[in-house]
């Protein structure tokens, strides 16, 4: 959720505090036994859930593994939304990804370090994350102009490519006040390579 959402009534306030629940503790149980090897029993157990109020929440054991992720790329086609969108890709993809992660509470940034060290880990949680990643790419395009160009998608692969690194530079030392600076200088360094000549 981020940091300027605030639900209205008594039910949405519940509603997201089971999200909340199931999603934290997933990462946690995930992360210490291993994404595979916890079944979602395990989970409806130590959140005190039916099965049901759990796909009232989440369709699949890997979507409350990645909420975060999921969390992260709601709130920037959002900031895509509201932003103008004119200029060269990789600074408005650069600034609406800077906005968003100052948007994040200050609790998603160690669930989503946690969370991107599980997709490392888990051949399903990788596929799934790519799959979404595709399904977001095609959103963006469509935000910026033509889903079906070439030289719209071969932008936007630039572009996540060079969020990717700054995450890994990130993560080492996940602190949330050093992503902005990572983000900054992967696309700055992305921009300067595309000059490159041999």
């Amino acid at each position: 959720m981020t940091s300027t959402e605030q639900p209205r009534t008594l039910r949405e306030r519940k509603k997201i505090r089971t999200r909340d629940a199931l999603a934290q503790t997933a990462v946690a149980l995930f992360g210490e036994r291993g994404f595979e090897d916890t079944p979602l029993d395990v989970l409806l157990a130590e959140v005190e859930v039916s099965r049901r109020t759990f796909f009232r929440n989440f369709r699949s054991k890997e979507d409350v593994a990645l909420t975060a992720v999921h969390e992260l790329w709601s709130a920037a086609l959002i900031v895509l939304d509201e932003t103008g969108r004119s200029g060269p890709v990789a600074t408005i993809f650069r600034d609406a990804m800077l906005e968003t992660i100052g948007r994040m509470d200050p609790e998603w940034f160690g669930r989503f370090a946690a969370t991107l060290a599980l997709i490392e880990r888990s051949p399903s949680l990788t596929a799934h994350s790519l799959r979404h990643c595709a399904e977001v790419q095609t959103e963006v395009a469509r935000r910026l102009g033509d889903p079906d160009g070439l030289e719209l998608r071969l932008l936007l692969e630039f572009c996540v490519a060079t969020w990717r690194c700054a995450l890994d530079e990130w993560l080492p030392t996940p602190a949330a006040e050093e992503l902005p600076g990572c983000v900054r200088r992967t696309f700055a360094t992305m921009e300067s390579s595309l000059r490159l000549e041999i």
